[in-house]
């Protein structure tokens, strides 16, 4: 049995997706994961992240994917949140949205570029945009898939530390992110298309903005996530 915990954490996520304004209808899910049971929670396939109750989650095996508890449908993106936690062992949450300014980036194939340090504090760089799917990668296992190129992202920018770049835009989509937990991954999120939407703004006044310099960017990332952070109180996980 799930830990009730990890099914109010998931519920919380995905309502926290929709106070945030990042989905619409039903366009997003939230997942968390139970490494000793071997399992995930993730919303059910079609409905709105708003009004999800914990016992609608559904529990997912992490081997195949089968479903272990839960009567209605997963998300149809199912597949590709357990290829990331499967890629990724540290990684205790996923999230999907098609947030506005974030799946504009996805959708013009652009990074969202680091042009200051409010992007800096949550992503260690650009935040990379994957490439194009190949016909057959679209046409098999399509979920799975995704959950492939968003790992081939990653392992082509930062190697297997995926936590230094929980976001990946998939090109023609949306963005996923991820984090040590569910509430992380959703926080992710949230920064994720506050800083779209300031990069954006950024581009249309000032089409030629270099990145932020490199001394700043790693300086405002690793006060938050470095080893010797030191913002916010001790104990605070980032």
């Amino acid at each position: 049995m799930i830990d009730v915990a990890l099914r109010e954490q998931v519920c919380h996520a995905n309502r926290d997706l929709a106070r945030a304004g990042l989905v619409v209808l039903s366009w997003g899910n939230a997942s968390g994961v139970d490494r000793e049971a071997g399992a995930l929670v993730i919303k059910p396939s079609g409905v709105a992240c708003e009004s999800v109750q914990p016992e609608d989650l559904v529990v997912v095996s992490l081997l195949d994917g089968s479903v272990l508890e839960g009567r209605m449908r997963p998300s149809s993106d199912t597949p590709t949140h357990l290829r990331l936690y499967q890629a990724f062992p540290d990684v205790g949450g996923v999230v999907h949205t098609h947030s506005s300014y974030a799946a504009a980036f996805a959708q013009a194939g652009r990074d969202i570029p680091c042009l200051g340090t409010t992007h800096a504090d949550h992503f260690r760089g650009a935040v990379p945009v994957s490439r194009h799917m190949t016909e057959a990668e679209i046409e098999g296992p399509y979920e799975a898939e995704t959950g492939n190129v968003i790992i081939e992202t990653i392992n082509g920018r930062v190697g297997d530390e995926a936590l230094r770049m929980p976001a990946v835009l998939v090109r023609s989509h949306g963005p996923f992110t991820w984090g040590r937990d569910a509430r992380l991954a959703a926080e992710n999120a949230i920064a994720l298309e506050a800083t779209a939407a300031m990069a954006l703004r950024t581009l249309t006044l000032e089409p030629a903005v270099p990145e932020v310099q490199d001394a700043l960017l790693r300086r405002h990332f690793d006060r938050k996530h470095g080893p010797g952070a030191y913002y916010g109180q001790p104990g605070d996980v980032y």
